[in-house]
């Protein structure tokens, strides 16, 4: 392990007596203390996560720079490390200016950060900004805690008030990403939503709580339901449709057919896709054809996330198939 931690002075050229004497500080800063000479199969996830501080804490840098560093880790072991790291920066014990983290995780935010970036997406910028004065240790019971993560998630689902004449929801276009969210969860969601406590409407925060969600988990979901019509996402609040309620309470097939209805009305890419079918001959289409379209407005990763999604919800709707071996679109009973 000690070796792992060395690795930055070593690419610096640091002398070996050096190197040693600031790993072994390192280690022994993080809580790692003897176990310099271990294997990393002898450690846990939690303790290799040590390492790789250990190793950034080393070169003693100006910006520690943390990309989800807690979110491969079960929730005892990252909520440890959350805490310990705290710890070493309210005592001044880390040997760097500033931490720099990225993450999903809004309670994890309000909890550590002195100051919150909540980015907008498609593509990211810079959408509020937030300063966290509660003195450390925080109390995530304690009300202004609490106000925080419900401001944040507000920020997160704010939309523009509509004028006189505007629709109630954005209308989507072909540019705009879809998220790869499964009709199960939908389903499962709009179910839940529909049942006390909730009665079609909850606040987002509790209801992360509730299902053990992360943000990154539970928005996508919610934006999904408002751009099919099931619900509407505004200041942290979501609140179910009457078309969200019966989605939530048709059978299988019915609810396939709602599904279906919706994807036509709200989602051009599947609309395209469909129109393509029914106009040719033989009825089929190749997904590269539609690829390309999505690629016209918006980065390859997010042109082949919103076709995979296009793909599984449109299967679900038995709107058409997809043969994925020929990546080809076809009607099997065209109407």
């Amino acid at each position: 392990m000690q070796e792992n931690v060395e690795l930055g002075l070593e690419a610096r050229g640091v002398p070996r007596a050096e190197r040693d004497k600031r790993a072994e500080a390192a280690i022994d800063l993080i809580g790692l203390g003897g176990f310099e000479n271990a294997y990393p199969k002898e450690l846990s996830g939690g303790m290799r996560q040590r390492v790789g501080l250990a190793r950034a804490l080393v070169v003693h840098p100006d910006l520690l720079l943390m990309d989800e560093p807690f979110s491969a880790l079960d929730v005892l072991t990252a909520e440890t490390l959350r805490t310990d790291l705290i710890d070493l920066w309210s005592e001044g014990r880390l040997p760097v200016k500033s931490v720099l983290m990225v993450t999903h995780n809004i309670e994890e935010a309000v909890l550590m950060c002195d100051r919150i970036l909540v980015f907008s997406s498609s593509p990211g910028r810079v959408a509020s900004e937030l300063a966290v004065k509660l003195p450390h240790p925080r109390n995530r019971l304690d009300p202004v805690f609490r106000q925080l993560v419900d401001d944040i998630y507000g920020l997160m689902t704010r939309r523009a008030v509509p004028g006189p004449r505007a629709p109630a929801a954005a209308v989507a276009s072909i540019a705009t990403p879809l998220q790869r969210v499964g009709t199960n969860l939908m389903a499962g969601m709009t179910e839940t939503l529909a049942r006390p406590p909730y009665n079609g409407r909850a606040d987002l925060p509790a209801l992360a709580a509730s299902l053990q969600y992360e943000v990154d988990e539970l928005l996508p979901l919610g934006e999904t339901l408002q751009l099919l019509h099931f619900a509407v996402l505004e200041e942290g609040d979501i609140t179910l449709t009457e078309e969200g309620r019966r989605f939530g309470a048709a059978d299988t097939e019915e609810r396939k057919r709602i599904f279906a209805a919706a994807l036509r009305a709200h989602v051009p890419i599947i609309t395209m896709i469909r129109q393509v079918l029914d106009q040719r001959w033989n009825h089929r289409a190749s997904a590269e054809r539609f690829r390309d379209e999505l690629e016209d407005y918006m980065s390859p990763d997010y042109a082949e996330d919103t076709l995979r999604a296009a793909i599984a919800w449109g299967r679900y709707g038995e709107l058409f198939s997809y043969d994925e071996e020929a990546g080809q679109f076809s009607l099997e009973e065209p109407e």
